[in-house]
Protein backbone atom coordinates (compact mmCIF):
# COMPACT_ATOMS: atom_id res chain seq x y z
CA UNK A 1 0.00 0.00 0.00
CA UNK A 2 2.74 1.89 0.90
CA UNK A 3 4.21 1.85 -2.34
CA UNK A 4 0.82 2.14 -4.38
CA UNK A 5 0.58 5.77 -2.46
CA UNK A 6 4.61 6.62 -3.35
CA UNK A 7 3.53 5.84 -6.98
CA UNK A 8 0.33 8.06 -6.94
CA UNK A 9 2.59 10.94 -5.55
CA UNK A 10 5.22 10.57 -7.88
CA UNK A 11 3.36 10.55 -10.79
CA UNK A 12 1.24 13.18 -9.58
CA UNK A 13 4.28 15.54 -9.58
CA UNK A 14 6.56 14.53 -11.88
CA UNK A 15 6.33 12.75 -15.77
CA UNK A 16 7.49 8.95 -15.18
CA UNK A 17 9.75 7.10 -17.84
CA UNK A 18 9.65 3.33 -17.56
CA UNK A 19 10.87 0.91 -19.90
CA UNK A 20 9.66 -2.42 -18.34
CA UNK A 21 6.25 -4.03 -19.04
CA UNK A 22 6.39 -5.88 -16.23
CA UNK A 23 6.99 -3.09 -13.98
CA UNK A 24 3.74 -1.16 -15.78
CA UNK A 25 1.57 -4.65 -15.38
CA UNK A 26 2.40 -4.42 -11.91
CA UNK A 27 0.73 -1.10 -11.41
CA UNK A 28 -2.52 -0.28 -10.16
CA UNK A 29 -5.43 1.43 -11.52
CA UNK A 30 -4.91 4.20 -10.83
CA UNK A 31 -1.52 4.76 -11.36
CA UNK A 32 -1.36 3.60 -14.89
CA UNK A 33 -4.19 5.85 -15.42
CA UNK A 34 -2.13 9.04 -13.57
CA UNK A 35 0.61 7.95 -16.02
CA UNK A 36 -0.40 7.33 -19.14
CA UNK A 37 -2.12 10.76 -18.75
CA UNK A 38 0.49 12.70 -17.70
CA UNK A 39 -1.21 14.08 -14.41
CA UNK A 40 1.76 15.91 -13.15
CA UNK A 41 0.92 18.19 -16.12
CA UNK A 42 -2.66 17.89 -15.40
CA UNK A 43 -1.95 19.24 -11.69
CA UNK A 44 -2.68 22.62 -13.85
CA UNK A 45 -5.93 22.13 -14.12
CA UNK A 46 -6.54 21.37 -10.49
CA UNK A 47 -5.32 25.09 -10.11
CA UNK A 48 -7.85 26.23 -12.64
CA UNK A 49 -10.64 25.20 -10.71
CA UNK A 50 -9.35 26.29 -7.35
CA UNK A 51 -8.87 29.43 -8.72
CA UNK A 52 -12.56 29.73 -10.12
CA UNK A 53 -14.06 28.18 -7.11
CA UNK A 54 -11.91 30.69 -4.68
CA UNK A 55 -13.45 33.56 -6.95
CA UNK A 56 -17.02 32.27 -6.96
CA UNK A 57 -16.20 31.90 -3.10
CA UNK A 58 -15.73 35.95 -2.73
CA UNK A 59 -18.59 36.88 -5.04
CA UNK A 60 -21.29 35.15 -3.03
CA UNK A 61 -19.93 36.10 0.18
CA UNK A 62 -20.71 39.14 -1.29
CA UNK A 63 -23.58 38.71 -2.14
CA UNK A 64 -24.61 36.85 1.17
CA UNK A 65 -25.43 33.75 -1.12
CA UNK A 66 -23.47 30.13 -0.18
CA UNK A 67 -20.73 28.77 -1.89
CA UNK A 68 -21.64 24.68 -3.09
CA UNK A 69 -18.86 22.89 -2.24
CA UNK A 70 -20.07 19.47 -3.73
CA UNK A 71 -20.53 21.08 -7.40
CA UNK A 72 -17.43 22.83 -7.19
CA UNK A 73 -15.96 19.08 -6.52
CA UNK A 74 -17.41 17.60 -9.13
CA UNK A 75 -16.76 20.47 -11.55
CA UNK A 76 -12.98 20.51 -10.78
CA UNK A 77 -12.13 16.61 -10.99
CA UNK A 78 -14.09 16.62 -14.02
CA UNK A 79 -11.81 19.22 -15.45
CA UNK A 80 -9.42 17.22 -14.02
CA UNK A 81 -10.16 13.70 -15.58
CA UNK A 82 -10.99 16.01 -19.15
CA UNK A 83 -7.46 16.99 -19.26
CA UNK A 84 -6.12 13.11 -19.06
CA UNK A 85 -8.56 12.42 -21.18
CA UNK A 86 -7.21 14.77 -23.80
CA UNK A 87 -4.11 13.23 -23.53
CA UNK A 88 -5.29 10.04 -24.30
CA UNK A 89 -6.73 11.12 -27.34
CA UNK A 90 -3.66 13.05 -28.45
CA UNK A 91 -1.65 9.63 -28.06
CA UNK A 92 -4.02 7.85 -29.47
CA UNK A 93 -4.31 10.17 -32.78
CA UNK A 94 -0.97 10.82 -33.15
CA UNK A 95 0.38 7.07 -32.72
CA UNK A 96 -2.14 5.57 -35.50
CA UNK A 97 -0.89 8.87 -37.74
CA UNK A 98 2.30 7.52 -37.31
CA UNK A 99 3.89 10.60 -35.57
CA UNK A 100 5.13 8.95 -32.32
CA UNK A 101 7.14 6.57 -34.06
CA UNK A 102 11.13 6.31 -34.49
CA UNK A 103 11.48 7.69 -31.33
CA UNK A 104 9.98 10.85 -31.16
CA UNK A 105 10.16 13.34 -29.11
CA UNK A 106 6.80 12.35 -27.18
CA UNK A 107 8.28 8.70 -26.61
CA UNK A 108 11.68 9.92 -25.01
CA UNK A 109 10.32 11.90 -21.73
CA UNK A 110 7.29 10.11 -20.20
CA UNK A 111 5.64 6.34 -20.49
CA UNK A 112 2.97 6.13 -24.13
CA UNK A 113 1.54 2.98 -23.31
CA UNK A 114 0.62 2.38 -26.79
CA UNK A 115 4.09 3.51 -28.56
CA UNK A 116 5.72 1.04 -25.65
CA UNK A 117 3.85 -1.75 -26.38
CA UNK A 118 2.39 -1.71 -22.99
CA UNK A 119 -1.25 -2.16 -24.39
CA UNK A 120 -3.03 -2.01 -27.70
CA UNK A 121 -5.43 0.13 -29.12
CA UNK A 122 -8.39 -1.40 -28.03
CA UNK A 123 -7.52 -1.56 -24.34
CA UNK A 124 -6.15 2.53 -24.79
CA UNK A 125 -9.85 3.39 -26.61
CA UNK A 126 -11.55 1.58 -23.95
CA UNK A 127 -9.39 3.76 -21.03
CA UNK A 128 -10.26 6.97 -23.47
CA UNK A 129 -14.04 6.06 -23.39
CA UNK A 130 -14.21 4.97 -19.59
CA UNK A 131 -12.65 9.17 -18.33
CA UNK A 132 -14.24 10.78 -21.32
CA UNK A 133 -17.74 9.24 -20.08
CA UNK A 134 -16.73 10.84 -16.35
CA UNK A 135 -15.57 13.80 -17.59
CA UNK A 136 -19.01 13.51 -20.00
CA UNK A 137 -21.52 13.18 -16.54
CA UNK A 138 -19.14 15.95 -15.22
CA UNK A 139 -20.70 18.34 -17.76
CA UNK A 140 -24.04 17.56 -17.63
CA UNK A 141 -23.96 18.06 -14.39
CA UNK A 142 -22.78 21.31 -14.57
CA UNK A 143 -25.48 21.71 -16.98
CA UNK A 144 -28.28 20.36 -14.98
CA UNK A 145 -27.37 22.43 -11.81
CA UNK A 146 -27.68 25.46 -13.94
CA UNK A 147 -30.74 24.75 -16.18
CA UNK A 148 -29.05 24.24 -19.29
CA UNK A 149 -28.21 28.21 -19.55
CA UNK A 150 -27.09 28.64 -22.80
CA UNK A 151 -23.47 29.84 -21.55
CA UNK A 152 -22.76 26.89 -20.18
CA UNK A 153 -24.07 25.06 -22.94
CA UNK A 154 -21.28 27.11 -25.06
CA UNK A 155 -18.53 26.35 -22.44
CA UNK A 156 -19.53 22.78 -22.91
CA UNK A 157 -19.33 22.54 -26.88
CA UNK A 158 -16.54 24.26 -27.04
CA UNK A 159 -14.53 22.68 -24.11
CA UNK A 160 -15.90 19.22 -25.73
CA UNK A 161 -14.62 20.04 -29.56
CA UNK A 162 -11.04 21.25 -28.49
CA UNK A 163 -10.91 18.14 -26.42
CA UNK A 164 -11.48 15.27 -29.23
CA UNK A 165 -9.88 17.57 -32.02
CA UNK A 166 -7.01 19.59 -30.35
CA UNK A 167 -4.18 17.02 -31.70
CA UNK A 168 -6.17 17.22 -35.23
CA UNK A 169 -6.99 19.32 -36.65
CA UNK A 170 -6.06 22.16 -34.29
CA UNK A 171 -2.68 21.43 -33.68
CA UNK A 172 -1.91 20.79 -36.90
CA UNK A 173 -3.34 24.43 -38.15
CA UNK A 174 -1.08 26.19 -35.68
CA UNK A 175 -3.90 27.04 -33.07
CA UNK A 176 -3.80 24.17 -30.95
CA UNK A 177 -1.90 26.36 -28.56
CA UNK A 178 -4.54 29.12 -28.34
CA UNK A 179 -7.00 26.79 -27.48
CA UNK A 180 -5.06 25.54 -24.61
CA UNK A 181 -5.08 29.51 -23.46
CA UNK A 182 -9.03 29.22 -24.00
CA UNK A 183 -9.36 26.07 -21.89
CA UNK A 184 -6.84 27.09 -19.02
CA UNK A 185 -7.83 29.71 -18.74
CA UNK A 186 -11.55 31.95 -19.34
CA UNK A 187 -13.38 28.50 -20.18
CA UNK A 188 -12.30 26.32 -16.68
CA UNK A 189 -11.95 29.52 -14.78
CA UNK A 190 -14.81 31.69 -16.05
CA UNK A 191 -17.04 28.39 -16.66
CA UNK A 192 -16.46 27.57 -12.94
CA UNK A 193 -17.59 30.66 -11.51
CA UNK A 194 -20.29 31.07 -13.59
CA UNK A 195 -22.02 27.42 -12.81
CA UNK A 196 -21.51 28.14 -9.20
CA UNK A 197 -22.31 32.08 -9.34
CA UNK A 198 -24.84 31.89 -12.21
CA UNK A 199 -23.20 35.19 -13.13
CA UNK A 200 -20.80 35.91 -16.41
CA UNK A 201 -17.65 38.28 -14.88
CA UNK A 202 -15.48 39.54 -17.56
CA UNK A 203 -12.88 40.59 -14.71
CA UNK A 204 -13.17 36.85 -13.77
CA UNK A 205 -12.37 36.51 -17.25
CA UNK A 206 -9.25 38.99 -17.11
CA UNK A 207 -8.20 37.75 -13.87
CA UNK A 208 -8.00 34.04 -15.86
CA UNK A 209 -5.20 35.47 -18.71
CA UNK A 210 -2.21 34.52 -17.16
CA UNK A 211 -3.55 31.45 -15.54
CA UNK A 212 -4.18 30.57 -18.96
CA UNK A 213 -0.70 31.81 -20.12
CA UNK A 214 1.23 30.28 -18.47
CA UNK A 215 -0.34 26.62 -19.24
CA UNK A 216 0.15 27.84 -22.57
CA UNK A 217 4.04 28.55 -22.00
CA UNK A 218 4.45 25.05 -21.41
CA UNK A 219 3.00 23.71 -24.88
CA UNK A 220 4.97 26.49 -26.66
CA UNK A 221 7.78 25.52 -24.87
CA UNK A 222 7.21 21.90 -25.58
CA UNK A 223 6.34 22.41 -29.31
CA UNK A 224 9.59 25.07 -29.89
CA UNK A 225 11.50 22.13 -28.53
CA UNK A 226 10.44 19.78 -31.12
CA UNK A 227 9.61 22.47 -33.63
CA UNK A 228 11.81 20.49 -36.39
CA UNK A 229 10.24 17.30 -35.63
CA UNK A 230 7.11 18.25 -36.07
CA UNK A 231 7.69 20.15 -39.15
CA UNK A 232 9.15 17.35 -40.86
CA UNK A 233 6.19 14.87 -39.77
CA UNK A 234 3.64 17.66 -41.16
CA UNK A 235 2.69 19.06 -37.72
CA UNK A 236 2.24 22.88 -37.99
CA UNK A 237 1.79 23.99 -34.47
CA UNK A 238 2.43 27.74 -33.78
CA UNK A 239 5.97 27.34 -33.28
CA UNK A 240 6.45 25.85 -36.64
CA UNK A 241 4.58 28.71 -37.82
CA UNK A 242 6.64 31.56 -36.42
CA UNK A 243 10.12 29.82 -36.36
CA UNK A 244 12.27 29.37 -33.11
CA UNK A 245 13.46 32.95 -32.98
CA UNK A 246 9.21 33.75 -32.95
CA UNK A 247 8.38 31.23 -30.63
CA UNK A 248 10.58 31.90 -28.22
CA UNK A 249 9.87 35.23 -28.10
CA UNK A 250 5.95 35.03 -27.84
CA UNK A 251 6.46 32.81 -24.92
CA UNK A 252 8.57 35.65 -23.03
CA UNK A 253 5.68 37.98 -24.36
CA UNK A 254 3.04 35.35 -22.47
CA UNK A 255 5.61 35.22 -18.78
CA UNK A 256 5.59 38.95 -19.21
CA UNK A 257 1.99 39.66 -19.39
CA UNK A 258 0.71 37.42 -16.94
CA UNK A 259 2.26 39.71 -14.58
CA UNK A 260 1.18 42.64 -15.39
CA UNK A 261 -2.19 41.48 -15.98
CA UNK A 262 -1.70 40.81 -11.99
CA UNK A 263 -0.32 44.61 -11.62
CA UNK A 264 -3.44 45.51 -13.29
CA UNK A 265 -5.80 43.74 -11.32
CA UNK A 266 -4.32 45.06 -7.63
CA UNK A 267 -4.29 48.50 -8.93
CA UNK A 268 -8.12 48.52 -10.02
CA UNK A 269 -8.50 46.89 -6.84
CA UNK A 270 -10.02 43.75 -8.09
CA UNK A 271 -7.51 41.95 -6.00
CA UNK A 272 -5.96 43.12 -2.92
CA UNK A 273 -2.04 43.67 -2.81
CA UNK A 274 -1.75 40.30 -0.70
CA UNK A 275 -1.72 39.06 -4.60
CA UNK A 276 1.48 40.80 -5.19
CA UNK A 277 3.05 37.29 -3.71
CA UNK A 278 2.67 36.19 -7.54
CA UNK A 279 6.20 38.59 -8.19
CA UNK A 280 7.90 35.77 -5.51
CA UNK A 281 8.14 33.72 -8.81
CA UNK A 282 10.70 35.88 -10.55
CA UNK A 283 13.36 33.93 -9.94
CA UNK A 284 12.32 30.85 -12.53
CA UNK A 285 10.77 33.57 -14.48
CA UNK A 286 13.90 35.18 -15.10
CA UNK A 287 15.30 31.68 -15.79
CA UNK A 288 12.91 31.40 -18.33
CA UNK A 289 13.10 34.09 -20.24
CA UNK A 290 17.20 34.13 -20.25
CA UNK A 291 17.11 30.58 -22.01
CA UNK A 292 14.25 31.76 -24.24
CA UNK A 293 16.55 34.87 -25.07
CA UNK A 294 19.14 32.22 -26.89
CA UNK A 295 18.47 29.41 -29.41
CA UNK A 296 18.00 25.75 -28.77
CA UNK A 297 21.37 23.96 -28.55
CA UNK A 298 21.76 20.99 -30.83
CA UNK A 299 23.26 18.83 -28.22
CA UNK A 300 22.50 18.30 -24.73
CA UNK A 301 25.32 20.55 -22.13
CA UNK A 302 27.06 18.14 -20.53
CA UNK A 303 25.37 16.28 -17.51
CA UNK A 304 21.72 17.44 -18.60
CA UNK A 305 19.37 14.63 -17.56
CA UNK A 306 15.76 15.50 -19.05
CA UNK A 307 16.87 16.27 -22.94
CA UNK A 308 15.22 16.46 -24.92
CA UNK A 309 13.46 19.17 -23.41
CA UNK A 310 14.99 22.31 -22.95
CA UNK A 311 12.58 25.16 -23.04
CA UNK A 312 9.57 23.45 -21.92
CA UNK A 313 11.17 22.78 -18.69
CA UNK A 314 11.79 26.05 -17.45
CA UNK A 315 8.07 26.81 -18.73
CA UNK A 316 6.58 24.09 -16.47
CA UNK A 317 8.94 25.36 -13.80
CA UNK A 318 8.10 28.34 -13.88
CA UNK A 319 4.38 27.53 -14.22
CA UNK A 320 4.19 25.62 -11.21
CA UNK A 321 5.80 28.21 -9.14
CA UNK A 322 3.61 31.21 -10.85
CA UNK A 323 0.69 29.39 -9.97
CA UNK A 324 1.49 28.22 -6.37
CA UNK A 325 1.74 31.50 -5.38
CA UNK A 326 -0.87 32.38 -7.62
CA UNK A 327 -2.99 30.30 -5.70
CA UNK A 328 -1.83 30.53 -2.10
CA UNK A 329 -2.37 34.55 -2.90
CA UNK A 330 -5.81 34.26 -3.91
CA UNK A 331 -6.41 31.84 -0.63
CA UNK A 332 -5.09 35.09 1.46
CA UNK A 333 -6.99 37.75 -0.68
CA UNK A 334 -10.26 35.48 -0.11
CA UNK A 335 -9.93 35.43 3.71
CA UNK A 336 -8.97 39.17 3.52
CA UNK A 337 -12.71 39.95 0.96
CA UNK A 338 -14.29 37.44 3.55
CA UNK A 339 -12.97 38.85 6.98
CA UNK A 340 -12.22 42.07 6.23
CA UNK A 341 -14.53 43.28 3.35
CA UNK A 342 -13.93 46.96 3.42
CA UNK A 343 -9.86 46.51 3.83
CA UNK A 344 -9.39 47.27 -0.49
CA UNK A 345 -12.18 49.16 -1.86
Amino acid sequence: MNATFSMWRKSLSQLIKMEDKKEWDGLDVLSKWFIATRSAVGTVTIYSGLIGGMLAWQYLKAEGASFNFLTWLILTLGLFIAHGTNNLINDYTDYSRGIDKDNYFRTQYGVHPLAQGFWNKSTHLVWFAVSGLLATLSGVYALYVTHFAPIVVWLFAVGAFILLFYTFPLKYIGIGELSIFIIWGPLMIGGVFYVLTGAWSWLVVLASIPVGLNVTTINLGKHTDKGKEDKAKGVRTLPVLLGETGARHATIGAIVISYLVVLYLILIHFFTPIMALVFLAYKPAIVAIQRLSKPRPSEPPADYPIWPRWFSTVCFVHNRVFSNYFVLALVADTLIRTFAPNFWR
